[in-house]
């Protein structure tokens, strides 16, 4: 005798994260199958020629891969989802599905730097035109940008690298008003601080490879849509053949049961390291929404319940050596691209390069910190040493 169905909507949002999926399970198993699935044999072909039928071929669905979309729909507050083999592919995926040519996009300018990219290349090369627009732009500021084809507003809140905040429900008011889809990169909140349909938006899109997976071992990307979307975006996701391996489903899911301990953990050591951060002499700037002192800190307490542990600094131009002295020597902070695992990492970056919409001249580096889940006192200690380095070598 099966037990009876959760009732999710009247199941708080931790509890979404340890049901969601779970009618996916037999034999009383805890976890749902990995079903490595390529051909799907029917008895009879009637049943076959049954298009209600739930699972007819691996790419178009297994249960390993139902359990992970319900789960991602529920912790978005989405009408359901499809997941995609790396976050970038998700972002891509999305674009393609509600864009054609002839529409026109706003982008906001501290957007993801791939997603950036392939709005200037596949998308320009389809006819798909690209504005990008400053995360401060005021809401009567985008109107005046709305053009009579622009399609979608695209938005990533807190902004790459920078972590601006942005208004999005006042922005997404504006992209209805104007037949526009609001569209937003959720990944720093993980779905779980930032409830994007709960807030105007229509597409949420995330790199499930970071908090979701949580292990720094799989890749996976997620877009959820509203119920008004979701027919025309499933088709067209079908269309595109995308799926996800069975493994990294399973890795997701197994991430998603802890992701709201994992992310309190990983905020709380973020708001320890980045305090600390703020009052070093060496340090210009802490880039974290959560901090009191952040400019966008009243837009995120009002519609963010939590904070994530992504955070960057802005160091003085002391030169590549100096930089270099300062990351070389870090022993907690590993070297490498991604985030949103276990473990604390680094990553220098400069926004000169890219922006455009307002051009960044503040002379310096940032460098960007993911803070994991070690003890605060040890990853202070590291980056004491690493910023003396700096100044030292400069």
């Amino acid at each position: 005798m099966s037990k009876k169905k959760p009732q999710f909507d009247t199941l708080g949002p931790r509890t979404r994260l340890i049901a969601a999926g779970r009618e996916f399970t037999e034999h009383g198993v805890v976890n749902p199958g990995v079903y490595h699935a390529s051909t799907i044999t029917f008895d009879d072909l009637a049943t076959y020629r049954d298009m209600t039928v739930p699972y007819r071929y691996g790419r178009r669905g297994t249960p390993t891969s139902r359990a992970v979309e319900q789960a991602v729909a529920l912790l978005e507050g989405a009408h359901d989802a499809r997941l995609c083999p790396s976050g970038m592919a998700a972002i891509s995926t999305a674009l393609m599905c509600f864009l054609k040519t002839g529409d026109h996009m706003l982008m906001v300018d501290t957007v993801y730097l791939p997603a950036r990219k392939f709005a200037g290349g596949i998308l320009a090369k389809m006819g798909i035109e690209t504005t990008f627009f400053d995360p401060a732009t005021s809401p009567a500021d985008l109107a005046g940008m709305m053009r009579p084809n622009t399609r979608m507003v695209y938005a990533e809140s807190p902004g790459s690298q920078t972590y601006e905040v942005m208004d999005v429900p006042a922005l997404a008011e504006v992209a209805h008003k104007h037949g526009a889809l609001m569209c937003i990169d959720n990944t720093w909140s993980a779905g779980h601080y930032f409830k994007a349909f709960e807030h105007g938006c229509d597409v949420s899109i995330q790199a499930a490879t970071k908090y979701l997976v949580g292990h720094s071992d799989a890749m996976l990307g997620a877009i959820a849509t509203s119920e008004a979307l979701w027919s025309d975006f499933r088709a067209a996701y079908e269309e595109l053949g995308q799926c996800a391996g069975p493994d990294d489903l399973y890795l997701c899911l197994r991430g998603i049961r802890t992701l709201d301990v994992r992310l309190e953990r990983h905020m709380k050591n973020a708001l320890v390291v980045a305090e600390w951060l703020s009052g070093h002499d060496d340090v210009e700037e802490v880039f974290y929404p959560a901090l009191p002192s952040s400019p966008g800190h009243a837009l995120w307490k009002r519609d963010f319940t939590g904070a994530s542990g992504l955070l960057s600094m802005w160091l003085a131009p002391k030169g590549e050596k100096a930089l270099a002295a300062m990351i070389d020597g870090l022993e907690l902070f590993g070297l490498g691209a991604s985030w949103g695992g276990y473990e604390s990492l680094v990553l220098p970056f400069a926004p000169a390069k890219y922006r455009s919409a307002t051009p960044w001249t503040r002379p310096g580096v940032g460098v960007r910190l993911h803070i994991g889940l070690e003890d605060t006192e040890d990853l202070i200690a590291d980056l004491k040493a690493g910023l003396e380095r700096f100044t030292k070598a400069g």
